[in-house]
């Protein structure tokens, strides 16, 4: 099956992608310039790859978690997926995490990089817990 994930953003989406169930590979960030271009650009992405699970990074707990939760959802409802299915996945301190698992590999500059390295372990946490259950 071929998976996805992102990890979403007001500036850049972080983009990852699996399809074999074992190596999750970052792809180039999407820098967002309003969400629509940015549903246009993820939802041609999804299609290129024939992804057929999207997973999206969704924060469950802090302070701003409802109305990120509430903004993230309403980013997905605009990509209109019809026949991929939707799984949303806890992302507290992913972007914290890839920052320190990617410190001295590169300069974390604004490029997305980081953010595409977030929906990675969105995707490799989803895994888990799929493996898990």
């Amino acid at each position: 099956m071929k998976i996805a994930s992102i990890d979403v953003g007001l500036k850049r989406i972080g983009v990852a992608i699996c399809l074999d169930n074992k190596i999750i590979l970052p792809q180039n960030a999407i820098l967002r310039k309003n969400r629509n271009q940015a549903a246009r650009d993820i939802k041609l992405f999804l299609n290129e790859w024939e992804i057929e699970k999207l997973v999206v990074g969704l924060p469950f707990d802090g302070s701003s978690s409802e109305e990120m939760s509430r903004r993230i959802k309403h980013f997905v409802s605009l990509l209109e997926l019809d026949n991929i299915e939707v799984i949303y996945q806890d992302e507290q301190n992913s972007s914290f995490e890839a920052k320190e698992r990617t410190f001295g590999v590169f300069k974390h500059s604004k490029d997305g990089r980081v953010d595409s390295m977030a929906a990675v372990i969105i995707l490799e946490r989803y895994l888990e817990n799929k493996n898990l259950a």
